[in-house]
């Protein structure tokens, strides 16, 4: 399963990224929300663990819109960890297309479990063979 970590932080998304390898998971990571849409488009990950507090043009909430409006990215899980701890910023998360919303400070371990079930959901959908 790979997984696309998005956070302009250097030392949270190489924690993220430390423990989600873990996990045997492949792993890219963005430093951007623009670097991460381009990635995304390139590259259809599986998940995108998504930070919604970054500078630019894309902060999160446009990643997660912009994920959800192309026909490439629209399935993708979108797991949300962010510091803003909020309800309006939860609420216009999940608008904008997040499937879980984490705060920071995070369980690992509920992240972890996040992750096992989308593998398994993941893994247990019918692939339909190629048109």
């Amino acid at each position: 399963m790979r997984i696309l970590i998005v956070d302009d932080a250097d030392a949270i998304r190489r924690m993220i990224e430390a423990l989600v390898s873990s996990r045997s998971y492949e792993v890219e990571t963005a430093a951007s929300g623009t670097k991460a849409l381009d990635m995304a488009m390139a590259n259809v990950p599986d998940v995108v663990l998504l930070d919604l507090n970054m500078p630019g043009t894309h902060d999160g909430f446009a990643v997660c819109r912009a994920l959800r409006e192309s026909e490439l990215t629209r399935g993708v899980t979108i797991i949300v960890i962010t510091a803003m701890d909020d309800a309006e910023s939860r609420a216009r998360a999940f608008a904008a297309g997040a499937s879980a919303y984490y705060t920071k400070p995070f369980s690992p371990m509920a992240l972890l479990k996040e992750l096992d079930a989308v593998r398994v959901r993941h893994n247990s959908t019918p692939k339909l063979p190629p048109s």
